[in-house]
């Protein structure tokens, strides 16, 4: 590992940095992804503008990361909807994200702008039935289920039916310390080396429950949509500002 100083510090404490540089590879994920049907209200209140909604979809991609650079074995939740900037860049903004891990955490708010919060997700087999679970505060927030591998699938054509959601934007925040706007962007990360080692889809069902801290609901299903449980290993490398709002 390289030898950092207070100088060229990536994270901190500088000499025990939290998080880590790009790129790092996550291996033998477990992901089931979940769709439905949304209003477009709902969506558009939660996109900062200049981002405009592309669809009316939302998708929750619900993670066992089992093996992953740093950040060791974790579970972790991404809700995203269909957003693109000017025709020029589109993909899945998330309004929403959750973990348990504190190294993925720190990572997702300081480097990528990502909302992420506390709360335990995990993917299991409950007989015939994969079920994904997102829990914060003891309240089961959201629940998805689809068949266990019934049918056969790719992520291309899961995302030709939604949206290309290995393009991720999310709206980073960060205040000086006197409290003026220090980072005001719209940023845009891709997932690289993608390997699918399976994949499958078929009907899937989500339940949304309120919580105040974790506002899911925000997001109503309307009407229940298709699902992918696929295992894969990616490569999380750098990304770009796509929109900076200070300058």
């Amino acid at each position: 590992m390289k030898k950092r100083t207070p100088e060229d510090a990536w994270s901190m404490p500088w000499d025990a940095p939290l998080v880590p540089e790009f790129p790092f590879t996550f291996r033998n994920v477990e992901v089931l992804t979940v769709s439905y049907r949304t209003t477009p209200e709902a969506i558009k209140a939660l996109l900062p503008p200049p981002l405009k909604p592309t669809s009316d979809l939302v998708l929750i991609h619900i993670y066992n990361m089992r093996d992953v650079e740093w950040l060791g074995s974790y579970g972790e939740c991404n809700v995203m909807v269909g957003a693109e900037l000017s025709k020029k860049v589109a993909g899945g903004y998330s309004p929403y994200l959750f973990l348990d891990s504190d190294v993925g955490l720190a990572h997702g708010r300081e480097v990528h702008g990502q909302p992420k919060k506390f709360a335990e997700a995990r993917v299991e087999v409950r007989k015939d039935l994969l079920v994904g679970t997102v829990t914060r505060n003891g309240i089961d927030i959201i629940t998805g289920t689809m068949g266990y591998k019934q049918q056969n699938g790719t992520l291309e054509d899961f995302k030709k039916a939604t949206f290309d959601f290995g393009v991720n934007l999310n709206y980073k925040v960060i205040p000086h310390i006197d409290g003026k706007p220090a980072i005001r962007q719209i940023t845009s990360r891709k997932l690289s080396d993608v390997r699918i080692h399976e994949c499958w889809t078929g009907p899937s069902t989500v339940e949304l429950r309120p919580n105040v801290q974790a506002p899911v609901f925000k997001l109503p299903v309307v009407e229940m949509g298709t699902g992918l449980y696929w295992r894969a290993d990616f490569t999380l490398v750098k990304g770009s500002i796509i929109h900076d709002y200070l300058r």
